[in-house]
């Protein structure tokens, strides 16, 4: 194990300082981007404008965390709340190195817009601990992930701020921040994080939420954009539970994966690559790398500008920027991951008549099915997969074809529209409950 006098230098470095000129390059600059034209699109009034334009609340904590040799690390705590006008506060807990408050920003804002456009009454937050999980044994991230939720307690809970699994959180990790909060509160308080193993009040449909809701938006957008329900070309960057799980989906569904990649770099065959073997050796060995077959090994930037119908980036934030906007020959993009597209790039994709599903809508599935969780525990009763599917294909039809209508009416790009619809029912929610002095 890593000791106390290592820690600065490998996993805490500070935060970077918060810039004063949003850049529309960065993650939190794509969101403010998307949001600052809605609002004037909308015509939004100024004084909710101000309102919406900042974080409801943003909150640091130290965490003093025991390590496996006797010594003391004192980590770092971030929650951003972002909104709390249509519900609670909900959205991601990670652990990751190297955090950024900036980030998080625009990751809780995100899940504001994001359940906004998809009718669920929840507002956005986002946060965790700046830890690197991986250099660490299993005890001393359960203590830091204890200490965090303790920290937090006044501000977190089923009715608060709901977390839910993100980077480096998994069932385990989630089933002891449900653990954590239910010893404080003496009852055992399930509601309060989804993500959790099915046992101990998970749902259903969980593991495959995000990749079943970009399925169903390739479903609805792939007429949208003249292209054929099933032989499509597909390139998917990304290939662990979103991308991967989507590609067997996709593959099932009658189209072609022409190119798939991860870290390492990406595989690119014309003909359609083997997707089951891949999958099945990344699963033993841990990535791509090292795999042999007819395919070509090319990098991930080069996989992006390939030829094919439908590009689906499900990796990071700003993996489309504006000299790869240029070059792409898609005629269709999924967002599969938040900020997939900078903003500056998403205008010069809406000139070359590129369809774009951006990622408020494109990645509701998660957000839908963990709603799902919330709901199931308040009330006691767990639903069927049958349900879970069916309910989940009705919130994303449904938002689906709310952004498209507004797409049309205003002509605007579907991102745009997404945004609009977002903003709309957020400021209407925020105007009516007015400002409590």
């Amino acid at each position: 194990m890593i000791g106390s006098s290592d820690l600065s230098a490998l996993d805490y470095d500070d935060p970077a300082p918060v810039t004063s000129a949003v850049e529309d390059e960065n993650p939190f600059g794509t969101m403010m981007a998307s949001f600052d034209e809605a609002a004037d699109r909308l015509g939004l009034d100024p004084d909710l404008y101000a309102i919406l334009r900042k974080s409801d609340r943003e909150i640091q904590v130290s965490l003093p965390v025991q390590m496996d040799d006797g010594t003391m690390a004192v980590l770092d705590g971030y929650r951003v709340q972002h909104n709390a006008g249509l519900g609670p506060y909900f959205g991601p807990l990670r652990i990751q190195a190297g955090m950024r408050m900036e980030e998080l920003r625009a990751l809780a804002g995100w899940m504001t817009w994001k359940c906004a456009v998809l009718d669920i009454p929840f507002g956005g937050a986002a946060g965790g601990i700046r830890m690197a999980s991986s250099r660490h044994s299993r005890g001393e991230v359960e203590r830091a992930v204890r200490r965090y939720v303790a920290a937090m307690l006044s501000d977190i809970g089923p009715e608060r701020d709901i977390f839910s699994s993100d980077v480096a959180t998994d069932e385990g990790i989630m089933a002891w921040v449900m653990d954590t909060v239910s010893m404080h509160a003496r009852h055992t308080e399930n509601a309060a994080v989804t993500g959790k193993p099915l046992c101990l009040g998970g749902t259903h449909g969980h593991a495959d939420s995000v990749a079943q809701g970009l399925r169903a938006m390739l479903g609805q957008a792939i007429e949208l954009a003249g292209l054929p329900k099933k032989g499509a070309r597909i390139v998917i960057q990304g290939a662990g539970m979103r991308g991967g799980n989507l590609a067997q989906l996709l593959v099932a569904d009658g189209h072609k994966i022409i190119g798939l990649s991860d870290v390492h770099g990406g595989l690119y065959d014309e003909r359609g690559l083997d997707i089951r073997t891949l999958l099945a050796w990344r699963a033993e060995h841990g990535s791509l790398r090292g795999m042999t077959g007819s395919f070509e090994r090319i990098t991930n930037e080069e996989m992006l500008v390939r030829p094919c119908d439908v590009l689906i980036p499900c990796a990071v934030a700003g993996t489309i920027h504006l000299r790869i906007a240029r070059q792409l020959q898609a005629r269709l993009i999924i967002e599969g991951a938040h900020g997939s597209v900078s903003s500056r790039a998403d205008r010069v994709l809406f000139e070359k008549g590129v369809h774009v599903v951006p990622d408020i809508l494109a990645t509701g599935g998660g957000a839908v099915v963990n709603y799902f969780e919330w709901v199931q525990n308040r009330a006691g009763y767990s639903w069927t997969a049958e349900t879970v599917q069916e309910r989940l294909l009705h919130f994303m039809t449904g938002a689906w074809l709310e952004v498209v209508k507004l797409s049309k009416e205003h002509k605007v790009s579907l991102r745009m529209a997404a945004h609009m619809l977002a903003v709309r029912r957020v400021s209407q929610a925020d105007g009516l409950r007015g400002v409590y002095a």
